[in-house]
């Protein structure tokens, strides 16, 4: 009678939960899960990226895009050691991945054989699952509960395979285990709800603060804004959540925000965050009554206090608050804030449209702007290109993905190769500085290899820019942060995709109209002013509390600067 080999029966179950590809690299101690993956291509991809970090970041970035597990493999010692990043950003913005590494045999672990490391204890931080297989039998059960656990924790699940298992047959005595996903409702406690409503019929000035968890909820979101008469300002992982340019929007808070949305929290009475756990307090009221949302009871008045705290699913939470609380009448505060934010517009429109060379970057976005599709995937690296982004593209249905609580360098590309897995059809764009951009950029490789033909934006200024301007505003001496790039338009010719190198205004436009009609990876590399100040310039979380929230005052408040300088 036939048995089926682990290895095999290893896809077999990837293949049940729904995984259609792979990120990795092949290597000698998992060849023997890498055969019985090459026979099932028809049903499951593997993606072999230059880089297990770009692996690894993709898998996490197409969590977070789809909601579906991203999995990533490595080899053991130095391929799993370059998964960290990776899992780290999938673990800090709760995203559910499975990474399968390889291990040395079974008998040769403790012997300090070649390229051992001790996995087990290395992943232990990153991973809500994290376990060595032990045998053929064991793993069918071992699978399941790994990617059962990464979906309801939303975090990391790490299997360490020894390379003799997957060769071996499953005997009789293996367990059967189910693979599916057991989703719960979670809704707060009555008394919670009736405390918080009551805060709200209060309430002359509220303000919502949006985050991640409320992308799936923009119909009740504008709602209940619209009932309570409060704007809303979003966190940067909730950017997209409403669009950019809508009434009741005041874009984002803090380092990279808006003035709007500061000047709003600093009047606010009432502050309702919902799906958010925002780290820099010292951008939030002093004084206010806060009303904190959130599926996990864990994260509620976890950096800030709070007067109620409900622990539930942010959609079905609104909902009961559209069905339970009467429509505000103080609405002049609201109306304010939107005459403020149609200020901000206008002067963020003179920006955009101010010529000059080097080109601005804000010119760049706008480009952007112009030929980006409604539904397109904007893969954000980290850096100047953050800022930029964030106060200037008008989000209106696209897809943001982002290193948030990482902010990991190096993230932008290997977003927009799972962008593009993930959504064929759709525009994708990796934006991208070039440093960020060079972290990564062997893996532009992966997008030719695999016809996927994405458009990175690539923001060259010969600087790690962000760090010149931090260093700047702590009174420092730039140092160490100039670069010496090449010519990334003549790379993306030399990989087999396409090239641009924008150095003039009049260049600008016409590169991006023609890169998005390309059936190839495409690479726009404009040159941009090292100078131009992404203010307020981002400030480290334990300065946020102090010496940012002066400067911020001292720059909003007092009216020496509305914008970055023009």
């Amino acid at each position: 009678m036939f048995k089926q080999k682990a290895g095999e029966k290893l896809i077999e179950l990837l293949i049940e939960w729904g995984v259609d590809h792979i990120y990795g690299m092949p290597g000698d101690s998992i060849n023997s899960i890498i055969e019985p993956l090459r026979k099932a291509q028809d049903k499951i991809k593997f993606i072999q990226v230059r880089h297990e970090e770009a692996g690894a970041l993709a898998a996490a970035a197409y969590a977070k895009l789809t909601g579906k597990i991203g999995v990533c493999t490595a080899i053991a010692g130095p391929g799993a050691i370059h998964l960290l990043n990776g899992l780290y950003d999938a673990k800090l913005d709760k995203a559910p991945v499975l990474a399968l590494t390889g291990q040395v045999e079974s008998d040769l672990i403790g012997s300090d054989a070649f390229q051992e490391i001790n996995l087990e204890r290395m992943f232990d931080d990153v991973a809500v699952y994290n376990q060595r297989i032990m045998s053929a039998e064991q793993l069918p059960t071992v699978v399941n509960q790994a990617i059962r656990t990464a979906y309801a924790k939303k975090g990391v699940a790490v299997l360490t395979i020894p390379d003799d298992i997957p060769r071996f047959e499953i005997g009789s005595e293996a367990r059967e285990t189910s693979s599916i996903i057991v989703k719960q409702d979670v809704f707060p406690h009555r008394e919670d709800l009736e405390k918080a409503k009551d805060l709200i019929g209060k309430a002359e000035s509220p303000v919502i603060l949006a985050g991640r968890g409320t992308h799936e909820m923009r119909e009740e979101l504008l709602a209940f804004a619209e009932k309570i008469a409060a704007p809303i300002v979003l966190t940067l992982p909730g950017k997209g959540a409403i669009p950019d340019e809508h009434p009741y929007c005041l874009g984002g808070l803090g380092l990279i925000g808006t003035k709007p949305a500061y000047e709003a929290m600093q009047e606010a009475d009432t502050l309702i965050m919902i799906g958010t756990s925002y780290p820099f307090t010292g951008f939030l009221p002093d004084h206010a009554k806060t009303i904190h949302i959130d599926i996990d009871p864990a994260q509620i008045g976890k950096r800030y206090p709070v007067d109620a705290g409900l622990a539930g699913e942010a959609k079905t939470t609104i909902q009961w608050f559209l069905e339970n609380v009467g429509r505000s009448e103080h609405r002049q505060f609201l109306e304010q804030s939107q005459e403020r934010m149609k200020r901000w517009w206008s002067q963020l429109d003179t920006q955009e449209a101010k010529e000059s060379l080097p080109i601005k970057p804000q010119r760049v976005i706008r480009a952007l702007q112009h030929v980006a599709a409604d539904n397109a995937v904007l893969s954000v690296d980290v850096g100047n290109v953050t800022v930029w982004m964030a106060r200037h593209f008008r989000m209106t249905n696209q897809q943001f993905v982002i290193s948030s609580w990482l902010a990991t360098l190096g993230c932008g590309l290997p977003g927009a190769l799972a962008g593009k897995i993930a959504y064929p059809d759709k525009q994708v764009f990796a934006v991208c500085g070039d440093g960020g951009f060079a972290m990564t950029m062997a893996d532009f490789i992966t997008a030719v290899k695999y016809n996927l033909p994405l458009v990175v934006v690539l923001f060259n200024n010969h600087k790690i820019g962000m760090i010149k301007f931090e260093q700047e505003v702590m009174g420092n001496a730039e140092f160490g942060t100039d670069l010496t790039n090449p010519n990334f338009a003549r790379y993306a010719d030399i990989c087999g995709g396409v090239g641009y190198r924008v150095e003039k205004e009049e260049e600008l436009l016409p590169a991006f109209e023609s890169a998005v009609r390309q059936n190839k990876p495409c690479i726009i590399d404009v040159i941009v002013d090292a100078n131009e100040a992404p203010m307020p310039a981002k400030i480290t979380l334990g300065q946020a509390t102090g010496y940012a929230k002066h400067m911020v005052k001292e720059l909003f408040q007092e009216g020496k600067l509305d914008l970055p300088p023009l």
